[in-house]
């Protein structure tokens, strides 16, 4: 029987699973400055970790001893599993928005004051309203992303009118949003937390959230607790990973990213998305603030330190992750064990400081490899040329001349 009466060879015969995994390992198939790329970074991270341990020894800590207290306080346990997984959130939430307004060319720096005016408005909104339990957390959530997103638009606003740099503005903004929750805690009539005994002595800080708007989770102590502010990160990841790639908004914004002007030319309204992805930003930044405040990793308290730097971390997180989403998961998680096992690490002596040079060497072994394999491939690309051979003229021609 021929294979025409038989049908078609299933062997040549591809299915749209097939065509799916060829896309997908396309993808993920480097090309020649890929793996240029990927030999850099792992020579600079084996480097900076190097680094980081003569910086230990120097300061009379041993390498050894120093990563054993940062496994246990990070990975070891079940509870450091959970403050792990606790400090992985915000770090990710940040990442995404990050993210965001990367991807149209907008270059947002000031997430610690967006992650404190988030945490001000849930605390506002948290303390001020009397709601059922579940409503309430969903006002809080919502209020710190709506605060967030307001402070990162008045720079959006500021580059509109008045043309000032965003990336200045947003800097700027953090040390004005840390005088504004400063205030906030410090004073009776707005934040402040209620007198306590007869001294009528009150710290700087609020009142504890209502027992309504704190997050739940599933798990139990000593057993693992993943806090509901984990998954809120994560389908926060997954959903502006599809956007920014399946849809046709997310294409426009990366139509703004990589050429304004073209995008300008098709009839995007440049200004406007830009200004948008960056108050998006806020938005994200400002939910980690409220994530910040109603998660068990902190006191439930608004505080002037609530921040405590997961604003930067998180713009690291971002540029480690190039950009990307989903990327941005696993790094995420990475800063988290740093940062719960740098606290573990700081009580058995250690300066605290020197997980944030850890952190920056790290950073930089990340985000330079693409920079100096680029400077690399332009200098290869720019070298001139052999002259060509003068050609070879007969003698009765010159001769004739």
């Amino acid at each position: 029987m021929s294979a025409t009466a038989a049908g078609p060879d299933p062997r040549t015969t591809r299915t749209p699973a097939d065509d799916l995994g060829r896309r997908l390992l396309a993808r993920l198939r480097p090309g020649p400055g890929g793996w240029r790329t990927a030999g850099c970074t792992v020579l600079l991270v084996a480097a900076a970790l190097g680094l980081s341990a003569v910086l230990l020894m120097l300061t009379g800590a041993s390498p050894s001893a120093s990563v054993e207290a940062i496994w246990t306080g990070s990975l070891a346990n079940s509870t450091g599993w959970t403050t792990t997984l606790l400090n992985a959130a915000p770090l990710l939430l940040v990442a995404v928005g990050t993210c965001v307004c990367a991807a149209a060319g907008t270059f947002n720096i000031g997430q610690e004051g967006q992650v404190l005016i988030g945490g001000l408005a849930g605390a506002w909104v948290g303390l001020r309203l009397a709601m059922p339990g579940p409503m309430l957390v969903v006002v809080v959530m919502a209020a710190a992303a709506v605060g967030g997103g307001a402070w990162a638009a008045l720079s959006a606003l500021m580059y509109r009118f008045r043309g000032v740099n965003v990336a200045v503005s947003t800097l700027l903004m953090t040390f004005l949003a840390l005088q504004l929750v400063t205030f906030a805690v410090s004073t009776p009539w707005f934040l402040q937390e209620s007198a306590q005994g007869s001294s009528g002595i009150a710290d700087a800080q609020s009142n504890p959230l209502p027992a309504g708007a704190l997050l739940g989770g599933f798990g139990q102590y000593p057993s693992l607790q993943v806090n509901l502010g984990l998954f809120v990160a994560l389908a926060a990841a997954v959903g502006v990973a599809v956007v920014l790639t399946r849809s046709r908004w997310g294409f426009r914004v990366r139509m703004v990213g990589l050429n304004p002007r073209t995008a300008q030319h098709t009839g995007v309204r440049v200004a406007a998305l830009s200004g948008l992805t960056l108050t998006l930003s806020g938005a994200f930044a400002g939910l980690a603030g409220g994530l910040l405040l109603a998660s068990p990793v902190s006191t439930n308290r608004l505080q002037a330190g609530l921040s405590d730097n997961v604003g930067w971390d998180g713009l690291l997180v971002a540029l480690v992750a190039r950009n990307r989403p989903l990327v941005a998961i696993p790094v995420s998680f990475v800063f988290a064990v740093l940062r719960s096992g740098g606290d573990f690490l700081s009580a058995t002596g250690v300066p605290y400081y020197l997980v944030d040079i850890v952190k920056a060497l790290l950073v930089l072994a990340f985000v330079v490899p693409p920079l100096l394999v680029n400077l690399v491939s332009g200098r290869r690309g720019a070298r001139p040329s052999a002259a060509p051979a003068a050609p070879v003229v007969p003698t009765e021609v010159k001769a004739a001349a």
